[in-house]
């Protein structure tokens, strides 16, 4: 016998986030009504919160309840660095690394002929216009290693030639604690080829 019709509208919403199909959704949604005072109404609570307060950063795209994020928000962050992420994710990975202590900037995607994403799509203007603004000395392309990703990377390289900042990537290659025969051919060449000295 099929749930009621709401529980079922609710079980295909979730079934649409990343990472949950229509049978792990069923089981979330069972959880969730079973713990209704401990999970289900704080739930409910705060997602409409959130609904109400969440906006982009209006310098770098993050997200957040404030106009500026708490990165761009830090002074000691402006430190002539922008780091450019394809999506929030990326830019929360970064952090989560502690590794940057810049600033950020996010593109909304990568370029991609496929699905009709050209480069009025994503937000490569305001980073010229950031990059003149904020006096950038370097901007650091760290997008993924994937077809779209490296055009991506390739056609602001080539849009920034002339604004005068030094334009790097990230390393890609071996990562650490990976074996040389889980590894495909494509990561094996370019962690030869990005090869240093030790």
């Amino acid at each position: 016998m099929p749930a009621p019709a709401d529980i079922e509208a609710l079980i295909a919403l979730m079934a649409r986030l990343p990472g949950l199909g229509p049978r792990s959704a069923r089981r979330a949604v069972l959880h969730l009504l079973k713990k209704r005072n401990l999970l289900l109404l704080p739930l409910a609570d705060a997602m409409r919160d959130l609904a109400e307060t969440a906006r982009e950063c209006v310098v770098c795209g993050n997200l957040g309840t404030a106009d500026l994020c708490p990165v761009c928000a830090d002074e000691r962050r402006r430190n002539g660095q922008i780091c450019v992420v394809e999506d929030v994710e990326d830019l929360w990975a970064m952090e989560r690394s502690g590794a940057f202590r810049g600033r950020y900037h996010v593109l909304g995607g990568t370029l991609s002929a496929l699905d009709g994403v050209g480069p009025e799509d994503l937000r490569i203007p305001r980073l010229e216009e950031r990059i003149a603004e904020e006096g950038a000395t370097e901007v650091i392309l760290a997008l993924g290693a994937t077809v779209n990703g490296q055009m991506t990377a390739h056609y602001i390289a080539d849009r920034l030639a002339g604004a005068g900042v030094q334009v790097t990537t990230l390393a890609q290659g071996v990562p650490m604690g990976g074996e040389l025969d889980h590894l495909d051919e494509g990561t094996i060449g370019t962690a030869l080829r990005a090869r240093r000295a030790i």
